[in-house]
């Protein structure tokens, strides 16, 4: 089969559609992840055990079950209860949901390499707890984290893909439609290959460049 320009040219329309929606997903699932991953990790070091005991038990929960499982179940079981979700939302909420699990763990990591000598400080001048976490150990934790945090947002770039198992189009989704009614897999498959390549080295730079930013 010979390479046709004129079908990658068809294409760049719905590749440029299945982008917005691929950032769109990526942007929102990061946001969600970092957020409750930050919130999951404060709360399994609180000192009461039925908090800790329950947010471990979800959290393991959904870090060993796999992604594709969790995005059938919220896009076709929820429903079953009254919550209707949109294809997208849905995939939003079940990424941000699924990387949370891990993003605690990094935050965790952060908390715990905060030296101890800072926790005294923060006590010798009676600052309250939440203003202990807000200034002293929170900027100190996220800081450190950051290039693993960097790492997790390219791995969900990489598993936005599976979202077209719930029918959001994104560049795969958009890439497959394109090929069937055009009977054309090379030219779309090739196209959104080089386009994860391309983003994720852009996202590398932007990583590199914000460590550098944050170590000064």
């Amino acid at each position: 089969m010979t390479w046709d320009w004129n079908a990658v040219t068809d294409f760049l329309p719905l590749l440029r559609e299945g982008l917005v929606v691929t950032l769109e997903a990526l942007a929102l699932g990061s946001l969600i992840s970092f957020g409750l991953g930050l919130v999951w990790a404060l709360l399994m070091r609180t000192p009461t055990p039925w908090v800790r005991w329950p947010v471990g038990a979800v959290t393991e929960f959904v870090r060993d079950t796999p992604l594709l499982v969790q995005l059938f179940f919220l896009f076709y079981v929820l429903p079953e209860w009254g919550l209707a979700l949109s294809a997208l939302t849905t995939g939003v909420l079940g990424i941000g949901l699924h990387y949370s699990t891990y993003t605690m763990q990094v935050y965790r990591a952060g908390i715990e390499a905060v030296p101890a000598g800072q926790w005294e400080a923060a006590t010798a001048l009676s600052l309250p707890p939440g203003r202990t976490w807000r200034a002293v150990i929170l900027p100190q934790a996220i800081r450190r984290v950051v290039p693993a945090l960097g790492n997790y947002v390219i791995a969900m770039l990489k598993d936005t893909p599976m979202l077209m198992v719930i029918t959001v189009l994104e560049m795969l989704g958009e890439a497959r439609l394109f090929a069937q009614q055009n009977f054309r897999f090379t030219e779309p498959l090739t196209v959104i290959g080089a386009a994860f390549i391309l983003i994720s080295y852009l996202a590398s730079l932007l990583l590199r460049a914000l460590e550098r930013r944050l170590v000064r």
